[in-house]
């Protein structure tokens, strides 16, 4: 089986690992976390050129930990897609705060700045667009609207380290940025998260909420959690940065010859492909496609022949059990997708002939 994705590790990260294991210093409650902790954050922040990145322990604490950090609270909105993973509107909620789902456009997959400027209330604090599959969001018209509103604007970059909008990279832009590195992401380190931000108050507020509230021992200032990010994840992560435009290379490499194995071979009026434009770079976290009708007999065959092609949300999180009691209005497009989409590998493992095979196979399923 083709995996979805696979984790990028070689000696490097066992070599790294084992030098953790020497030195016998796991974690650090410390304000500023563990040394390699800080070696990570360093390239982080250098990579996506911003001032500062506090790493946490998952893309969820990120995004939890940024909410609470813009100071948001009970009984305040906050404008997120529905077609996302669920840690977006569950770091909403787990606040007090009210997730408000906006549609997404039909080309990006990402939020669609008209319909979040319909959703805005008295009652709206913030927005978090996500930069769905690596795919930017429209930003520039984005932040236009939240500066028109003094609304806070807070990157999803969870699945989109490397992407860039207009030369900008894709988590730097908003007030805060979000990434994520769960095993099957571009850069991971098993599971872990980071924050970046150029604000010096907000670094402040997140180091001290990743640590229980503490700045020097137990004197908890602000309400805090343990969202600490352990040295061997630490270790493996800085590993990654060292390595992650190389990474970032084999998946554009790898997209391009997909994308012109199933234009070769099938009917755009059959297929939806993604493209980049003038403005937008993406990182391939996924190759994501849509179909009209055929979109899950397409998935059986693939999987049936060996590729890990994946449906992502299907059902959306505004049809979750949970949060299906929102009132959400009408989210046409975030419908359509989540039963249209399909997401096929990318990940720098993959050879040439995989890809060929996969655009035959999604070829033949078609025709089937």
């Amino acid at each position: 089986m083709i995996p979805i994705n696979k984790p990028q590790i070689d000696d490097d990260e066992r070599q790294e690992i084992l030098k953790v294991l020497d030195d016998g210093i796991l974690t650090s409650a410390s304000y500023s976390g563990g040394k390699r902790v800080q070696e990570f954050e360093g390239l982080l922040a250098d990579f996506l050129h911003v001032k500062h990145a506090i790493a946490v322990n998952s893309g969820t604490a990120a995004l939890h930990a940024s909410i609470l950090a813009a100071g948001i609270k009970e009984d305040d909105e906050v404008l997120i897609p529905s077609f996302t993973f669920v840690a977006t509107a569950n770091s909403v909620a787990c606040t007090g705060a009210k997730p408000v789902f906006v549609d997404i456009e039909k080309d990006t997959y990402c939020m669609n700045p008209q319909d979040l400027q319909r959703k805005i209330t008295d009652k709206t604090k913030a927005i978090i667009p996500v930069h769905l599959y690596g795919h930017p969001a429209k930003m520039d018209e984005i932040l236009e609207i939240a500066n028109k509103k003094s609304l806070m604007v807070i990157e999803d970059a969870c699945q989109s380290l490397g992407s860039t909008l207009d030369g900008k990279q894709t988590g730097s832009i908003g007030q805060m940025g979000c990434f994520s590195m769960y095993a099957s992401k571009v850069l991971t380190s098993g599971e872990g998260g980071a924050i970046t931000t150029n604000s010096d108050e907000f670094a402040h507020k997140l180091r001290m909420i990743r640590n229980h509230g503490m700045v020097d021992g137990y004197d908890t200032q602000i309400v805090g959690f343990n969202m600490r990010l352990p040295e061997i994840p630490a270790a493996i992560a800085k590993t990654q940065m060292k390595k992650i435009q190389s990474m970032l290379d084999k998946r554009a490499t790898n997209a391009k010859k997909l994308g012109k194995f199933l234009g070769d071979n099938i009917s755009d009026k059959k297929i939806v492909l993604p493209h980049e434009n003038q403005r937008t770079k993406y990182n391939w976290y996924l190759y994501t496609v849509a179909f009209n009708e055929t979109r899950d007999k397409v998935k059986k065959f693939l999987n049936d022949n060996g590729i890990g092609a994946t449906i992502y949300y299907d059902p959306p999180v505004h049809q979750t059990p949970y949060y299906s009691k929102f009132h959400t209005g009408e989210l046409e497009i975030t419908e359509w997708a989540s039963k249209s989409v399909l997401s096929l590998p990318v990940h720098p493992s993959i050879t040439e002939i995989e890809l060929d095979m996969m655009a035959t196979s999604v070829e033949k399923a078609i025709r089937s």
